[in-house]
């Protein structure tokens, strides 16, 4: 049976993109995608840009104006959508023309919000990407979901109007859960003082 990357890792693994910086996770997630990894991104809307709105916003209206001049809609594809362009720039560091790189960008699923089954599954972090470890506090930046919005990304309200509602029911599970485990703990602690009752009373039945 030959090597086949594809079917290397059967595993997903979710990663909250919540307030890391896009350059080094775009380039941490192509790694593990290029080693055989299943990688899906979540809040992508939430990834962090270095440098303030203002330079960004120049930055986005430069890569606006490149298009092919004979026929547009076979140019550059400006994707609006905070998912879409973390996709990109993952994309862009693979060899996508390649069968290695198609079947590596096939392991990737990039999501705005944190849809179902995703909102009940382990959400990961990358060290090595994260902005509050890895650039100083007084630097400007910006959030894809903040350029986004300006530059015509039409979903923005409910995409937050979503995770509002998933967070207050993430918040009633996590609250049942706790006091189901407080009620286990109790119970764990009332048979262990029972079954030391009976115990004791053996004991004292030999003189100890």
């Amino acid at each position: 049976m030959g090597f086949n990357r594809c079917t290397m890792f059967s595993k997903e693994t979710v990663i909250d993109g919540k307030g890391h910086i896009m350059g080094r996770l775009a380039s941490y997630i192509a790694k593990q995608l290029l080693s055989g990894h299943r990688v899906i991104v979540v809040r992508c809307e939430r990834i962090v840009v270095t440098g303030s709105i203002h330079y960004n916003k120049l930055k986005f209206k430069e890569y606006l104006n490149k298009t092919l001049l004979t026929n547009p809609r076979k140019g550059h594809k400006h994707f609006r959508a905070p998912s879409r362009i973390f996709f990109k720039a993952v994309r862009g560091m693979l060899p996508r023309k390649s069968a290695r790189g198609e079947q590596a960008m096939a392991r990737l699923k990039v999501f705005d919000g944190v849809p179902h089954p995703y909102d009940r599954k382990k959400r990961m972090i990358v060290t090595d990407a994260l902005k509050m470890l890895k650039v100083k506090s007084f630097r400007p930046f910006c959030q894809l979901r903040e350029l986004c919005m300006e530059m015509g990304w039409k979903h923005g309200a409910v995409v937050e109007r979503l995770e509002t509602k998933r967070a207050e029911r993430a918040k009633k599970y996590h609250s049942a859960k706790a006091e189901v485990d407080k009620l286990r703990e109790q119970k764990a602690k009332l048979q262990a003082s029972g079954s030391l009752k009976e115990i004791n009373e053996k004991l004292a039945q030999f003189g100890y």
